[in-house]
């Protein structure tokens, strides 16, 4: 499997120089969809909010959604996932992709890949706990993303090629 993250301003110029079976972008509910091109990849839009906590007035991320995430990987070979600033939503769900493909006992070192892969990644609480307990990680995936620390200030970050 691989997983293409960037931010939303990249993705048409990822769909040109790869090819791809997915499209997810992952924004917040009053955000404009994403002007994607079917004709290279379907796309799927999930519409939350990126925020740690519910709060109200806001679509906190979910377990319904973090099912559909983790449900991608039986669906595609390639996936282009991407949130507004490609920091925390599509960080969080990368790693919780990676976590599932490659099983437990690797979530220290898939979050080390991914600080390695983007200095700014901060992948979103929520879904990290929310994915932990879906894998019956035992808390494993929340202690690796807390020991790389919160990423570096940007108002973007990296575009991130991990294959798997």
């Amino acid at each position: 499997m691989r997983l293409l993250v960037a931010p939303v301003r990249h993705v048409a110029a990822l769909l040109e120089a790869h090819e791809v079976d997915l499209v997810v972008s992952l924004i917040s509910p009053d955000a404009e969809s994403p002007q994607l091109r079917p004709d290279r990849a379907p796309g799927l839009i999930l519409r939350f909010n990126d925020i740690a906590v519910p709060r109200e007035g806001l679509v906190a991320p979910s377990r319904e959604i973090m099912e559909t995430i983790l449900g991608l990987a039986a669906r595609s070979q390639t996936i282009l996932i991407h949130c507004h600033a490609g920091i925390s939503r599509s960080t969080a769900a990368v790693y919780a992709l990676a976590c599932q493909r490659a099983g437990p006992g690797h979530e220290a070192d898939l979050a080390m890949t991914l600080r390695a892969f983007s200095a700014a990644a901060t992948p979103n609480p929520r879904m990290i706990a929310l994915a932990d307990d879906l894998l019956g990680r035992e808390g494993k995936m929340i202690s690796a993303i807390r020991a790389i620390g919160r990423g570096a200030e940007a108002y973007e970050g990296a575009t991130i090629d991990w294959e798997l």
